[in-house]
């Protein structure tokens, strides 16, 4: 959002080319204060017409693919980078962008190009290292992600995405402590990650280390109450402890952060279960079954469930 300052700039600018249309400094100043603050349509305009005045000017076209991708217009992005690089081929910022669009149009080969271009001639660049990883997980290359992250971090160690990748890959490749080590650096860097603390506590709760996975499985709800597996797997640890009168006020507060999702109800209707609360897990079953497009089995399954576990008497 633009501040009094930032309008002022532009009313400012905006009345010097009422002045003086031909005032092309004023004008490239104002496309870009218009991009940084997010009036992107305005911003196009002015790059247009910029363009149209000078047709080799790279850094317009360059300019004119960021708002483009703020527009969330992959293709036009992509085609104003590929002019710029055309008019000045030697800019690393074109290709470090035209790899970004490639991701967003999940052309991974195509980005994996331009990033080892910026490479090429940056050999320390942590940041085209981290999209050439992300660009590996999607291809499911994890090794070759691995190396690319290990270099990311190397090269900057704040890099809390590239150190949360790396946890979730030493977790699937089993190095479990290593895994603990990256998410903890995330913490570390950033300790409102809510991700971070929910694969730590994923990961106690694997290990059967339960009250290990409480901590981290609230903190997880602190910074994100929506959710939903730290949810679950709180659920499946208070219910272990028959402390279901806590689990039920939880799940309480779950399905008023994210009502009618058939999961939630699910697991509300488990504990009601153990309750035998048999009217109200009857409720909350049928209402799993409502919201099937939530619900991780299909309703024919929650319906075989509900009704084998419906005492006969009610």
């Amino acid at each position: 959002m633009a501040d009094e300052q930032d309008l002022q700039e532009i009313e400012e600018l905006q009345a010097i080319l009422r002045e003086d249309s031909s005032n092309f400094q004023a004008r490239r100043r104002l496309a870009v204060v218009l991009l940084d603050k997010g009036f992107n349509e305005e911003s196009l305009k002015q790059f247009q017409f910029l363009i149209s005045i000078f047709p080799q000017d790279a850094s317009l076209y360059y300019n004119k693919g960021i708002v483009y991708e703020k527009m969330r217009d992959s293709q036009k992005a992509e085609q104003a980078y590929l002019k710029a690089i055309e008019l000045s081929p030697n800019e690393t910022d074109f290709y470090y962008n035209l790899g970004l669009v490639y991701i967003d149009m999940r052309e991974y080969d195509k980005a994996i190009e331009q990033f080892k271009f910026v490479l090429e001639t940056d050999v320390d660049d942590s940041n085209s290292y981290f999209n050439l990883g992300l660009c590996y997980v999607k291809k499911e290359q994890p090794d070759i992600a691995k190396v690319c992250f290990m270099k990311a971090v190397q090269l900057n160690s704040n890099d809390i995405f590239a150190h949360f990748h790396l946890g979730y890959i030493y977790r699937n490749e089993g190095k479990i402590p290593e895994a603990i080590a990256e998410y903890k650096k995330v913490i570390e860097q950033s300790p409102n990650y809510s991700w971070a603390y929910f694969n730590l506590g994923s990961i106690a709760y694997s290990q059967g280390e339960y009250n290990e996975a409480l901590g981290y499985l609230q903190q997880t709800l602190q910074y994100n109450p929506r959710d939903i597996e730290a949810y679950k797997i709180l659920a499946k640890i208070l219910s272990k402890f028959e402390r279901y009168d806590e689990a039920l006020m939880m799940m309480q507060t779950a399905l008023q952060e994210i009502p009618d999702n058939g999961d939630l109800y699910y697991v509300t209707a488990q504990i009601l279960k153990n309750k035998q609360m048999w009217a109200d897990y009857k409720q909350c079953m049928e209402l799993a079954m409502q919201n099937h497009e939530t619900l991780s089995i299909t309703p024919k399954e929650a319906g075989i469930e509900l009704e084998k576990n419906m005492p006969k008497n009610i």
